[in-house]
């Protein structure tokens, strides 16, 4: 229970209100640790509830501690659009209790009408890196009240491009912060010189193997020879599961529109998600999946991480990730908070070897299935190797520089084919010109 994590009730009750009442593994050992005034590295699964893991404590001790200054307490940086809303939506809930305000600021949205909500002075503030950059620039916030300092899925802003933005941004932020750092792992190079950087004697909290997927989403694949084949998987698997709410995932948005437009034809509410859409479509798209509107709901990797729906059972690859982080972050979109989840993998026979892949980061394989009535002409590869990809013929390897000149030609072999005998004209059907010789001076 939370009471036991010293959380201040008004908090507690909040939590019950919004059906929130066991502590989650991570919020157990995280909370205790924040409320101890540590600087953490953690890493847990996507979906283990680590939003409250940090916003619960840092409210409890906001509730408790009136702050000295006037400015923003608390800073949250987030790599998504999406995540940054998330965040944002348990800041909400959460501090209505005791009055605490936040407020969300990312691209995508008027720069003006940002400038005016900050003159309000959250009291915790959650942006993405770009954006935040911008209002510092432009000199239309203060960071030195700053008392936390979160990196959330730290990881994925490192890969993003944006090391540069978070270390100009936190040299804005007081020195005598707490500072707290999550990642979906942290093996990653750049999170741990960035830790070494931005963090004081942290303590490292790891909770899960960070390449493992939850024991309660069950995980499948099903062989397809071409996308049209898959299409038709897709709608066997959503009339098998009509009263769901589905993810489906394209690994490009061509593919993401034709399919939204096919799934469009019959009687199924269905949302799209890319990063062509303007911020106000994408809210309505995720508002929609929220309030039941869309059960079915397109996207590309850009919901596969910082998406927090919790009532969706089952996730569709239509497209296979191309990494296995990716993949771990689209199939969390199931299973949260430990409820139960499906993944289905759709694999045609070029990601046969991508899958071989995935598995082998994961450490796990994945249970075949198929549809009744529902037959690939693709059965997968012949023969597999030890690491599950596929027998192929081996290409030769192209020779260069040096190696390649030191191959010799073959030497001829057989009789030198002999030279006609006789004069030239003879030999070539031409009579030789004869040049005249020069008359004495």
């Amino acid at each position: 229970m939370f009471d036991e994590l010293d959380i201040v009730p008004p908090l507690s009750a909040a939590l019950t209100k919004h059906g929130i009442h066991e502590a989650t593994d991570v919020q157990e050992a995280v909370i205790p640790r924040i409320l101890d005034g540590k600087d953490l590295m953690v890493s847990a699964q996507t979906g283990s509830g680590k939003t409250v893991a940090f916003v619960l404590p840092m409210m409890s001790m906001f509730n408790r501690r009136k702050s000295p200054n006037t400015g923003i307490r608390a800073l949250v940086l987030a790599p998504t659009r999406e995540l940054a809303r998330q965040i944002q939506q348990v800041c909400r809930q959460l501090g209505a209790a005791i009055n605490v305000t936040s407020l969300s600021i990312t691209g995508g949205a008027s720069f003006q009408e940002q400038a005016a909500e900050l003159r309000k002075t959250p009291d915790i503030l959650i942006a993405t890196p770009g954006r935040l950059k911008e209002h510092l620039e432009r000199r239309s916030l203060e960071l030195s009240d700053i008392e936390f300092l979160i990196f959330d899925e730290a990881d994925r802003m490192l890969d993003m491009g944006f090391r540069d933005d978070v270390i100009a941004i936190t040299e804005h932020c007081s020195p005598t912060r707490q500072t707290l750092l999550f990642s979906a792992t942290l093996e990653h190079g750049g999170v741990l010189a960035m830790a070494k950087q931005l963090l004081h004697q942290p303590e490292t909290i790891a909770l899960h193997a960070s390449r493992s997927v939850p024991e309660n989403i069950r995980q499948r694949y099903m062989l397809a020879h071409d996308d049209r084949f898959k299409e038709k998987l897709i709608h066997a698997l959503l009339d098998e599961a009509p009263n769901q709410q589905v993810i489906i995932f394209t690994n490009t948005i061509v593919k993401a529109e034709r399919l939204h437009s096919l799934l469009l034809s019959g009687t199924r509410r269905c949302g799209i998600l890319h990063g062509n859409l303007t911020q106000e479509e994408r809210n309505a798209v995720v508002s929609g999946m929220r309030s039941g509107k869309y059960k079915v709901l397109v996207t590309t990797d850009v919901a596969a991480r910082g998406l927090d729906l919790p009532s969706v059972e089952l996730v569709v690859n239509f497209d296979l990730a191309r990494k296995g982080d990716e993949y771990l972050h689209r199939v969390g979109r199931t299973g949260r908070a430990g409820q139960p989840g499906r993944a289905v993998s759709l694999v045609g026979p070029n990601e046969w070897d991508l899958m071989a892949r995935i598995q082998k980061y994961l450490g796990a394989g994945f249970g075949k299935t198929t549809m009744p009535g529902l037959t690939s002409t693709y059965q997968g590869p012949a023969k597999v190797r030890n690491s599950g990809k596929a027998y192929g013929k081996k290409k030769p390897k192209k020779l260069k520089g040096k190696d390649k000149a030191k191959v010799k030609k073959p030497a001829k072999t057989g009789p030198r084919p002999s030279r006609p005998s006789g004069p030239a004209s003879e030999r070539d059907g031409f009579t030789p010109l004869k040049r005249k010789k020069p008359a004495d001076d």
